[in-house]
């Protein structure tokens, strides 16, 4: 039969999260919102029926969900990650490789299955049963196909959310009607090309006979999505672990603007923990953090400001107190007082394997300890919940910095504190 990719992909992911621990919103339309509740990043059907738009910024539909009851939510990516994992695991109970696409995506490797259509909707099952998260399933021998197979799993009543397009007759069907800006992988650049000689649909670019012009067109991937189409696998399985990063980003726009050094200090403190977590999880060490501040350059009554500096230690850690203090002698010298700051960040770059990092002879070094205290801090936020034990460079109260959340949801499985409640 070959190779058989099964697309696993949790419905309106953000509002099922939101949904799972309020029952009184089963039938509500519900939307989340991006950071600083700023615009719409997951809908669900009930939502989009009302016509509100994935990315429309809140203010201008403010009133329509007022209007209709919608249920609005800050992001609460704590939850999100958590009930994310969860239902990884559930895959991978469930099949023999699984690659993770996204927080709420993930490939499954149906190879050799007899029955895929019945595995693929007994995969469904469990996954709702088991997390509470309604997914739906597409099925297919490549990639782009499951992909497909998946949109109209997440459209079709009939389908009952399990799709299978492992042979040709449904395949012609289901391409005929999948616009060719849709396709996974083309875009709305590369669609405006393909229009242009006459390839409207998925099936037109999968029977279209000129290859060198697909090529011309849309480089070697054009050609490798034409051939996905066709039934000819060229996006592989790929179940290794993700390679380490060579850099690490954290920066947030702050709900309300910053004036003071000690508060843009807090919140370079903060987005350092974050970063240093991650360089940990990955076993690198940095020795280069740089630092930015901006205003606001939506503001034009404000002075605009942007500035950029970065400190270089002699010796890579990974420990947040000496990486905190590499930040703030960075942002010592691009801080200028009487600025409107709206938004920082910091990147940890020149990254290296823990195994391979240079010791220097001029530095004084007791990495045992250091390593020690990191580890226990990490296991603890873990257990505990994120952040229970920062460096006292975060502040306590970091109100003046902190993003807009107004609608946020309680962090029901990761927070002690949080913990939702039974009548």
């Amino acid at each position: 039969m070959g190779q058989v990719f099964a697309l696993v992909d949790c419905n309106s992911f953000f509002c099922s999260c939101e949904r799972l621990y309020r029952p009184d919103l089963h039938k509500r339309p519900i939307i989340v919102l991006s950071n600083n509740d700023g615009c719409a990043i997951s809908l669900t059907k009930e939502a989009k029926a009302l016509g509100l738009k994935m990315g429309a910024p809140y203010f201008r539909m403010k009133q329509l969900c007022e209007q209709h009851q919608v249920a609005v939510f800050s992001s609460n990516f704590s939850l999100y990650t958590d009930l994310s994992r969860r239902v990884m695991e559930t895959i991978y109970e469930l099949t023999p490789e699984i690659e993770i696409y996204s927080v709420d995506e993930a490939w499954s490797n149906l190879t050799g299955i007899a029955s895929v259509d019945k595995h693929g909707r007994m995969l469904k099952e469990t996954i709702e049963l088991n997390t509470g998260i309604p997914v739906s399933v597409g099925i297919a021998p490549t990639k782009t196909l499951a992909k497909i197979a998946n949109h109209i799993a997440k459209k079709s009543d009939r389908a009952g959310g399990v799709v299978s397009l492992m042979e040709k007759k449904y395949q012609d069907i289901a391409l005929e009607r999948v616009p060719v800006g849709n396709i996974w992988g083309i875009g709305r650049r590369n669609s405006l090309k393909l229009r242009l000689i006459g390839i409207k649909t998925a099936k037109d670019l999968r029977d279209y006979p000129n290859e060198k012009e697909i090529q011309k067109k849309f480089t070697k991937v054009g050609i490798m999505i034409k051939h996905e189409l066709q039934g000819i696998c060229c996006f592989p399985f790929n179940d290794k672990e993700a390679k380490k990063k060579k850099e690490i980003l954290s920066s947030r726009t702050f709900g309300t603007p910053v004036y003071r050094k000690k508060d843009l200090q807090e919140s370079v403190a903060n987005y350092v923990s974050y970063a240093s977590e991650k360089l940990r999880k990955q076993q690198s060490l940095c020795s280069i953090v740089e630092v930015f501040a901006r205003t606001n350059p939506h503001k034009e009554e404000v002075q605009q400001y942007y500035a950029f500096n970065y400190h270089k230690a002699l010796t890579a850690t990974s420990d947040t107190r000496k990486l905190i203090k590499s930040a703030f002698c960075a942002l010592e010298k691009l801080f200028k007082s009487g600025i409107e700051y709206k938004k920082a960040g910091v990147r940890l770059s020149n990254l290296t394997d823990r195994e391979e990092v240079q010791l220097n002879i001029f530095e004084q070094m007791d990495s045992t300890k250091d390593d020690a205290l990191m580890t226990v801090i990490d296991k603890i936020n873990t257990i505990e919940g994120s952040r229970l034990i920062k460096s006292a460079a975060c502040g306590v109260n970091n109100e003046a910095w902190a993003m807009l959340r107004s609608f946020k949801s309680p962090r029901y499985t990761t927070s002690w504190l949080e913990l939702p409640t039974v009548k």
